[in-house]
Order: C-alpha cells, then sequence, then structure tokens
C-alpha cells in the first residue's frame, strides 16, 4: 500500500512540474490555426465574490504597488509572462480594451517571469504599449494566491476588489463576449 501511494505521489509530482514550461524560449511561438480555434478560456464565475489578494508588485524602476489597495473602481489583472504565446498575443488586445474604458477600468498587467525586470522592459519597448504598465511578480505570489497555475490567467474585480469573474488560458478581448462581460461589471459600478 505504501509502495502504491508513493508511486501515485512520484508519478503526480513529476506530471505537475512537467506541465510547468519555465524553461521555454523567449520569444513566443507562432501558431498556423486561426485565433478562434487557439482561444481557449472562458468565462467563469466559480470564484465571484473572492477578495483581490494584496500582493506587493514592482515595476522596472523600483516604484511598487499592493493589489490589495486597488479598490475605488473595477480592475481587470491579467497575470502573463513574456514566453507564454497565448498570453503575448493578448497583450495588444488588452492594451485596446485600456483605452476603450480609460478611467472606468484599470487593466492591470502582471508578468510572472522569473527573468528580472529587465526581460520584462525590453518586452514593453519593443512593443511600445500605449496604455499597459510593466509590473512584476517574480515570485509568482499572485498566481498562487488566485489558485491558478495557468497562463495567462485574467480576473476581473469590481470596485469593492472583490472578484467578478474569471479566464484561464487565452482569450479573444475583443469579442462581443468580453465587452459584453466586461460593460456589465462596469456599468453596474456607476449605478451604485
Amino acid at each position: 500500500m505504501f509502495v502504491r501511494f508513493s508511486l501515485t505521489l512520484v508519478l503526480t509530482l513529476a506530471a505537475a512540474v512537467g506541465g510547468c514550461d519555465r524553461g521555454a524560449p523567449d520569444a513566443a511561438q507562432e501558431t498556423t490555426a486561426s485565433p478562434a480555434t487557439t482561444a481557449g478560456g472562458t468565462i467563469d464565475t466559480g470564484m465571484a465574490g473572492e477578495l483581490m489578494p494584496a500582493v506587493a508588485l514592482t515595476d522596472p524602476t523600483g516604484a511598487q504597488l499592493n493589489t490589495g489597495a486597488l479598490q475605488g473602481g473595477p480592475v481587470l489583472l491579467n497575470l502573463w509572462a513574456t514566453w507564454c504565446a497565448p498570453c503575448v498575443k493578448e497583450m495588444p488586445l488588452l492594451d485596446d480594451l485600456a483605452g476603450e474604458y480609460g478611467d472606468r477600468l484599470r487593466v492591470l498587467t502582471v508578468s510572472q517571469d522569473m527573468g528580472g525586470a529587465d526581460k520584462v522592459a525590453a518586452f514593453f519597448a519593443q512593443r511600445d504599449f500605449a496604455r499597459l504598465e510593466p509590473w512584476l511578480d517574480p515570485d509568482t505570489e499572485l498566481l498562487f494566491a488566485l489558485g491558478s497555475s495557468d497562463l495567462p490567467t485574467t480576473v476581473l474585480y469590481d470596485a469593492q476588489g472583490r472578484e467578478v469573474w474569471r479566464v484561464s488560458g487565452d482569450y479573444d478581448w475583443a469579442s462581443e463576449e468580453a465587452r459584453a462581460a466586461i460593460e456589465e461589471a462596469v456599468v453596474s459600478e456607476t449605478d451604485i
């Protein structure tokens, strides 16, 4: 019985570690599949009502931001990494989203890269995003606090810092479904 349990534990840990792709190439890999077939995330309300975890983030200049202090307006929190192809694909869509909603929705992208601020700063410099800020969480505290192991993971929080819904995996942020779900949350905040 002990041998069976030990073997099961070892195989489970091996599968978990094998799924982690922190050693992937720096450049995102292109795919020939159409975006409609590669977007795998769906809106999930299973964690609705949970408070946003309080985690200290930094930017490449050393400025700090505590996620627990983000109450006061809706926040779309996106966890991503430079080596994650679906994450890289979403970034321009998130930048457009931030521009469309302006002050009505804060779009916060948080890198889970362990490669340091230089890697993330270079990524942002190459793409010249107009609205996104390069926040860093190199110890992946936020990913673990959210109970997720997927990148990208995106969570919408209301003005009180409570989760409305989340998407694990890539998502088409330009879609009508995305806009309707975000608009519903943003409009409900202005009705309060």
